[in-house]
């Protein structure tokens, strides 16, 4: 009997740093909060690995000093610029719409577990011309917990109508491992993410590591 943990049998993917290359639009974003309280912008590659983190993670990053009534002004700020520019600069990263192509062939349900909230992932799918492909779209306020909790994850496996254990979870931080070993999927982690230097992912729970999408599209392949 083939073992269905060597193919998956539904795919789940992140959306920031593994999907979509956001940083460009969230960076832009928090430059433009900034900008408004007249502090200093910064660059790309400055905040490139806090781009999976969250808002509140950018701003840290971004105005390390300010007082913390002063960053929640900044995050609400971000938050709005967002919503404005949601998308006007972000891609699927290299090989994801290969990947999102094989899995449609070989009859691979697949869906998006992220912490982003409906209001800026939905209308994100959409511009990128994905929504049709994804079975299953959960976001950060789809459930009452986010991840690493494992509520988003059996969200999504329900609703692709995948068991857990035979679903691939992709992502680029050490929450989505950690919420794939809780929801009893297997974590993949997306070596071209956010990664920064301090992310230790030898300590990290992951079952496969990928360098690109291509990989898992010649596993796919391989294994058929």
């Amino acid at each position: 009997m083939t073992d269905l943990r060597l193919r998956p049998q539904g795919v789940l993917l992140d959306v920031d740093g593994t999907l979509v290359d956001t940083a460009p639009d969230l960076v832009q974003a928090l430059n433009l909060a900034l900008s408004d309280f007249g502090l200093p912008e910064v660059s790309l590659a400055q905040m490139r690995h806090v781009a999976s983190h969250g808002s509140l993670a950018l701003v840290e990053a971004g105005a390390p000093t300010q007082p913390q009534a002063m960053k929640y002004e900044l995050q609400q700020a971000l938050l709005r610029h967002y919503a404005r520019i949601n998308g006007q600069h972000c891609v699927l990263f290299a090989g994801m719409a290969e990947l999102l192509k094989e899995l449609e062939q070989s009859g691979i349900p697949v869906g998006v577990v992220t912490n982003k909230a409906a209001r800026f992932c939905r209308p994100l799918m959409g511009s990128l011309g994905i929504e049709s492909a994804l079975v299953s779209i959960v976001c950060g306020d789809s459930t009452l917990m986010a991840k690493p909790n494992a509520a988003p994850m059996l969200l999504a496996a329900q609703q692709l109508g995948v068991a857990p254990e035979d679903i691939w979870y992709l992502g680029d931080a050490e929450r989505d491992m950690q919420a794939a070993v809780n929801a009893g999927m297997v974590p993949v982690l997306a070596l071209w993410g956010y990664l920064g230097e301090q992310d230790d992912i030898d300590s990290w729970p992951v079952e496969y590591r990928l360098n690109s999408p291509l990989e898992l599209v010649q596993l796919i392949r391989n294994r058929g």
